[in-house]
């Protein structure tokens, strides 16, 4: 079901294919019948024809309790969405005269974000007059990333936007 919601899926009736491939209720292959004999097949079995694969050549039906099915599908989709973990961008702000037991502590934030698995933005912001002194201050976001280079890899090197110098660093795979 790629893609399809479920209230997307035809049943019964609104199937209007010639001829289409038919699984039965244990999943096994009943073949290449016409709509009709299929139809007449789940209704014979007490269930519901559902077209689970339209894109197929030739369409791919079902005999299933739709109720039921549906319901499946429904505790499939939201199982997979509890397992899934959404990466955060979680932004540090140093300050060219940074002192190095603030950096350190600076350090252990990015490392505790890094192990959750999000990504980490430092963000070096000049104010003033240490505009002018930019370049020699780069050195303390490279002493940054070798000091988390254990456990990251930094994926945009710094670079210089406006008032600031910023870079990325992700968990290592």
């Amino acid at each position: 079901m790629e893609g399809k919601t479920i209230s997307d899926l035809m049943i019964n009736e609104q199937i209007r294919d010639k001829e289409v491939r038919v699984i039965g209720e244990e999943g096994q292959q009943l073949g290449i019948m016409s709509a009709k004999e299929a139809l007449q097949l789940a209704e014979e079995a007490g269930v519901d024809l559902v077209k689970i694969a339209p894109t197929a050549n030739p369409p791919v039906c079902r005999i299933v309790d739709y109720g039921k099915f549906k319901y499946e599908q429904l505790r499939k989709e939201k199982e997979a969405k509890k397992k899934q973990h959404v990466i955060e961008v979680k932004e540090i702000r140093l300050s060219p005269n940074i002192d190095t037991n603030d950096l350190n502590t600076k350090i252990n934030a990015a490392r505790k974000f890094l192990t959750k698995g999000d990504k980490v933005k430092i963000t070096l912001r000049f104010r003033g007059r240490e505009m002018a002194h930019m370049n020699s201050s780069k050195h303390i976001l490279d002493d940054f990333a070798t000091s988390l280079s254990d456990i990251s890899v930094v994926e945009k090197a710094p670079k210089v936007e406006g008032r600031s110098m910023t870079m990325f660093l992700t968990e290592k795979r």
